[in-house]
């Protein structure tokens, strides 16, 4: 363990702030340059500031193998290493295994309470272990949210259930999972986003609950969570008036202090949701909000908006007087508990990437997706020429659908011609198509930043178009519950539908079966490109 007293004030201060950078390795390769800082700006960071980790996106998981090695050697602390895989290390990183959503397992749970745990155990065990041997050592994850708002934009499927309950038993089962890895582990985001219709990442939510509310529904999840040994609690960008009329959760020192620190007695890292977030980036300076984040308690600032500016004004708090230094050696100290128990995983010798995305965890997935999964069976008849109508949120940032996909190759192999569409292009029906027989397939669930009700307008609008013309064939809807049971009250029991939480190559195989019972993917039938 290193020893914080013997950092100078700038290198503890810096302990305690994450940013965010790519996963790839080269900046050409940056998708986000606004939140991604180029190689030697990074180096730089790690190298003269000292800051204690790096949140890390996109690539392939050998190139976050090389990566992660990269950055722990410029550094002279070892980092924490963290990713928002909830769903699995390949939910970011191509190559890895990505489960399916947790409200999957949720789902389940309503059937069979004691698989579902199972389940949800060995998740955590699989994605633990893919995380470490990718040189990952911290999870951004369970969510323990209970999402039992079904407008909320952010949360949804990435909770376990709308239950209390649920969500307890298998967030709690899902950690015991990882404890088999030297990883830590992250219930967020407290004290609870679930019921919620606003986006945080936009603006502030509120959460006007009285006490009883919050400790029967929000607060049983985490209670659960750290009495299994959670390492981490994530802040939520929300207000809630019983406890602070001013401050949002993460910049209160009385919610932090008095309710997790307090109430639930939690002991381990209290971490910030991100800063760049508009909750807090559209209210606070960003300096500011850095020093308000240390004031209130949180022991890791996550992905501030100005890094060096952040560091600095919190410095400067403490030689003012504002801040006293043992605070900073109070939080310093949890990271250095935290980063020593995590030796193993940034050893030199990691285990071997061939542990990756192993047939075993690929079961796994696929047993959770066949368990969690609904459908009015088809067969749908194969036709000359017909469509296949995709709707997504963005096709330019789609990572589940290209050229070989199950949703394009199994629908081509029956007739249907995939038609795309997004919210970016024309979106309108009228005269778009010529009548012609349509299997529709939507991919719509709450994401950071996503657009999923403007989505289930333009989806409704085009049920409505094939329904009056009769073209109508089937549908399939890959992720939210919510909105399969707002579509089904337009469809005719005679139209076959099936449904899947997932939404990667996986999920359509398993959920097109439904509908095309005889297919099996054939590459012979795609045309190369050219």
């Amino acid at each position: 363990m290193f020893n914080p007293s013997d950092l100078s004030l700038r290198r503890l201060v810096a302990q305690m702030f994450v940013v965010r950078a790519s996963g790839h390795l080269f900046d050409s390769q940056i998708r986000y340059p606004a939140w991604e800082p180029t190689r030697e700006r990074l180096r730089h960071w790690l190298e003269d500031w000292g800051i204690g980790g790096v949140l890390l996106i996109d690539g392939s998981v050998s190139e976050l193998r090389l990566r992660t090695e990269q950055l722990q050697g410029w550094a002279e602390i070892p980092l924490l290493l963290c990713a928002d895989i909830e769903e699995g290390v390949g939910q970011r990183f191509t190559g890895a295994t990505w489960f399916p959503p947790p409200m999957a397992l949720g789902e389940m749970a309503q059937e069979n309470w004691a698989e579902a745990e199972g389940l949800a155990r060995e998740m955590g065990q699989w994605l633990a272990s893919e995380a470490v041997a990718a040189g990952l050592n911290w999870i951004l994850a369970p969510v323990v949210d209970v999402n039992n708002n079904p407008e909320n934009p952010v949360i949804n499927v990435r909770s376990f259930s709308d239950k209390p309950e649920i969500v307890t038993a298998l967030a709690t089962a899902f950690i015991e999972g990882t404890q088999t890895q030297p990883v830590l582990t992250t219930a967020k985001h407290f004290p609870g986003h679930g019921d919620t219709s606003v986006d945080s990442h936009w603006q502030l939510p509120r959460l006007a609950h009285d006490a009883q509310r919050l400790d029967e529904v929000e607060l049983l999840p985490f209670r659960g969570a750290i009495a299994a040994g959670v390492d981490a609690v994530m802040t939520a960008h929300v207000q809630v008036p019983l406890w602070d009329e001013q401050a949002p959760v993460t910049l209160s020192p009385g919610i932090l202090r008095q309710q997790l620190r307090g109430n639930l007695g939690f002991e381990g890292l209290v971490v910030t949701d991100a800063l760049v977030m508009g909750a807090i980036a559209n209210q606070y300076d960003a300096r500011e909000a850095a020093v308000l984040a240390v004031e209130a308690g949180n022991d890791i600032v996550l992905m501030p908006q100005d890094l060096t500016g952040g560091i600095e004004a919190v410095c400067e708090a403490v030689q003012s007087g504002r801040i006293s230094r043992d605070r900073i050696l109070e939080s310093v100290r949890r990271i250095a508990k935290a980063k020593d128990k995590l030796k193993a995983s940034t050893a030199s010798a990691l285990p071997d990437l061939a542990q990756v995305g192993r047939r075993e965890a690929r079961a796994l997935g696929d047993r959770i997706l066949q368990g969690s999964g609904q459908a009015r069976p088809g067969p749908v008849a194969a036709v000359e020429q017909g469509y296949n109508l995709v709707i997504v949120d963005d096709w330019l940032r789609s990572r589940y659908l290209d050229h070989h996909s199950p949703a394009i190759a199994i629908p081509k192999q029956q007739g249907y011609q995939p038609y795309l569409l997004d919210l970016h292009g024309d979106r309108h029906p009228s005269g778009a198509m010529v009548s012609q027989a349509t299997i529709v397939q939507v991919f719509i669930r709450g994401n950071p930043f996503g657009s999923s009700a403007a989505l289930a307008n333009l989806t409704e609008e085009w049920l409505n178009k094939l329904l009056r013309d009769g073209d109508l064939r089937a549908i399939a809807i890959y992720g939210s519950p919510y909105s399969l049971k707002r579509f089904l009250r337009q469809i005719p029991t005679s139209v076959p539908y099936t449904f899947s939480f997932g939404q990667m190559a996986a999920a359509q195989e398993i959920a097109l079966n439904q509908l095309f019972p005889d297919s099996r993917l054939d590459w012979s039938c795609l045309t190369p490109l050219a």
